[in-house]
C-alpha cells in the first residue's frame, strides 16, 4: 500500500462515520478506497479492477464514466448552479424533468415533487398522505400497510415503513402507525406443502383481515416495492400485486409503488408496476433516475391526490413542506440527460434481452452446496445461502456466510452485496453478454471458495 493510501485509510478510520457498517470492525480493517470508474468497472487505490455487480447501490444504470452526464452537469453549473423551487420560483431543468417523468410514468401520474433521496421521498409521501386525509376530513385515516423485508428508507417515517430489524432496533422504530404484513416470498415463508397460488391467497386474506381488524377508515395507504431489493431480492408470486391493488380499490386505500430500485428498466420494463400489472396512486423514484451521479428522487402523484393537497394548500396559504435542494437544477439536468441515454441506447431493452442469460446463468448455482434458492427478474438477482438445503436452515451466526462470500467475490474481482443471508447482484444496465458471463464465473469461484471455507472451519455445523 502506498503512502497516500495509508494516509487516506488512516484519515477515514479516524474521522469518517460509515452508513450500514459495523463501526468497530471498520476501525480494525479499514476501507476499500475506490478511486475511479469506467463503464461497469471500478478501481481501488491499488489499481485492482472490479466489476461493480451492484451498480454502486442498485443505481448506476449508465456505468461509471459517462461523459454526457458530466457535460450536462458542467453546462448547468455554468448557467445556473443552484436555485430553489419555493414560493413560485422555477427553473427549466426541473420543469423539463417533471414533464418527462409525467410522460414516462403510467397514465394518470401527472404531478411530480422532487426530493434528494428515496428516503426523503417516502418520508414526504407519509406527510402528503396525512395532509391529504386531514384536508378531506378523515383525520383517523393515517395508518400504513407495508411488508416485512421491505425497504423504504431510513428517516423516522420511511424507516418505520421499512420492514428490516437492523433499521428498527434501538432506533425506536416504527414511530408512525404501520402494520407489516408477511413478506411475499413463497420459498421462505410458504407453509409446508403450500402451493404458490395458495400462498398468494393466504397473503391476500391476511392483508384483508388486517384492514378489517384495523378498520378501513383508519388505513391510509399500502406501500411496497414491486420486487423487493435491499431485503434480499424478493420476487412476488403470480397474482399478488393485482390482488393487493384490488383490495386497495375496495377499501379506498392509496397504493404506493416504491420504484427506487425497480424503476427505469431494472426489470426490463420502465417500471416494476408495469411488470406486475397494477397502476399506483403514488410512485417513488430515485437511484437510476440520475444513475446516482447526482442525488435526486421524485414522487409522482395522480390527480386525485394532487387535487386534495393543492386545495388544502390554498386553504392554509401554503404546502408547508420542501427541501433546499428540491429539484436542484444540476441534478435535474443530469437526470434529463440520463433518461435520454437510457432511451437512446435502449438500456431497458438491454435488460430485457440479457435477462435470460443473467438469470439462467445464476440458476446454475441452484445445485451448489451453499445455495438454497436463486431468484430474480430482469437484471436483479439474489442467491440465498443455507446451511441445510432440505430444511432451508440458515447459517448461524446470521449474515456471516454471505459476508464471507461477498468478500471472496471482491477478491475475485466482483463487487456484490451481502444482504442478511443473501448475495445480491444488480449490474449496470449497460452490461454486455461477455460481462454477464464474467460476473457468473467470478461469483462461482467465490461460492466454491466459500464452501471450502465452511468445510475447513466447520462453520455452521454447531450453534
Amino acid at each position: 500500500m502506498n503512502k497516500l493510501s495509508n494516509s487516506l485509510a488512516a484519515a477515514d478510520i479516524a474521522h469518517s462515520v460509515h452508513p450500514y457498517t459495523n463501526m468497530r470492525l471498520h476501525e480494525e480493517q479499514g476501507p476499500m478506497i475506490i478511486t475511479r470508474g469506467d463503464g461497469v468497472h471500478v478501481y481501488d487505490d491499488q489499481g485492482k479492477e472490479y466489476i461493480e455487480g451492484l451498480s454502486g447501490l442498485w443505481s448506476v444504470a449508465v456505468g461509471f464514466s459517462d461523459t454526457r452526464l458530466k457535460d450536462a452537469a458542467m453546462r448547468q453549473m455554468e448557467a445556473l448552479p443552484y436555485y430553489h423551487s419555493f414560493a413560485h420560483k422555477a427553473h427549466e431543468p426541473s420543469i423539463r424533468l417533471a414533464e418527462k417523468l409525467a410522460e414516462m410514468t403510467p397514465e394518470g401520474l401527472n404531478r411530480i415533487f422532487f426530493t434528494n433521496s428515496g428516503s426523503e421521498a417516502n418520508d414526504t409521501v407519509v406527510k402528503m398522505v396525512w395532509f391529504m386525509n386531514n384536508a378531506l376530513g378523515r383525520p383517523e385515516k393515517k395508518k400504513f400497510l407495508a411488508r416485512n423485508k421491505g425497504y423504504h428508507g431510513i428517516t423516522v417515517a420511511s424507516g418505520s415503513l421499512t420492514g428490516l430489524p437492523a433499521n428498527h432496533g434501538d432506533f425506536d422504530l416504527p414511530a408512525i402507525p404501520v402494520r407489516h404484513l408477511t413478506c411475499p416470498h413463497h420459498w421462505r415463508w410458504g407453509h409446508e406443502g403450500e402451493s404458490e397460488a395458495e400462498f398468494t391467497a393466504r397473503l391476500l386474506k391476511e392483508a384483508e383481515d388486517v384492514i378489517l381488524e384495523e378498520g378501513p377508515e383508519t388505513i391510509a395507504a399500502f406501500i411496497g416495492e414491486p420486487v423487493m431489493g435491499a431485503g434480499g431480492v424478493m420476487v412476488p408470486p403470480e397474482g399478488y400485486w393485482p390482488g393487493i391493488a384490488a383490495l386497495c380499490r375496495k377499501y379506498d386505500i392509496l397504493l404506493v409503488s416504491d420504484e427506487v430500485i425497480n424503476g427505469f428498466g431494472r426489470l426490463g420494463t420502465p417500471f416494476g408496476c408495469q411488470k406486475y400489472g397494477f397502476v399506483p396512486d403514488i410512485m417513488v423514484m430515485s437511484k437510476q433516475l440520475t444513475s446516482s451521479y447526482m442525488p435526486l428522487a421524485a414522487i409522482a402523484l395522480n390527480d386525485r391526490v394532487y387535487d386534495a393537497i393543492a386545495d388544502n394548500s390554498a386553504k392554509l396559504g401554503t404546502f408547508g413542506h420542501g427541501f433546499t435542494g428540491s429539484g436542484h437544477p444540476v441534478a435535474c439536468a443530469v437526470g434529463l440527460e440520463n433518461l435520454r441515454i437510457i432511451e437512446e441506447d435502449d438500456l431497458m431493452g438491454n435488460a430485457a434481452r440479457l435477462e435470460e442469460r443473467f438469470q439462467s446463468g445464476l440458476r446454475r448455482f441452484a445445485d451448489h452446496p451453499l445455495v438454497g434458492e436463486v431468484r430474480g427478474v430482469g437484471l436483479i438477482a439474489g442467491l440465498e445461502l443455507v446451511a441445510d438445503k432440505a430444511t432451508r436452515q440458515s447459517f448461524q451466526p446470521a449474515g456471516k456466510i454471505a459476508a464471507t462470500v461477498a468478500k471472496m467475490a471482491a477478491e475475485e474481482g466482483l463487487i456484490c452485496r451481502n444482504v442478511y443471508e443473501t448475495v445480491a447482484l444488480c449490474p449496470p444496465l449497460i452490461v454486455t453478454e461477455a460481462q454477464v458471463d464474467q460476473i457468473i464465473d467470478r461469483l462461482g469461484r467465490a461460492l466454491d471458495r466459500g464452501w471450502a471455507w465452511v468445510q475447513d472451519t466447520g462453520f455452521g455445523t454447531t450453534a
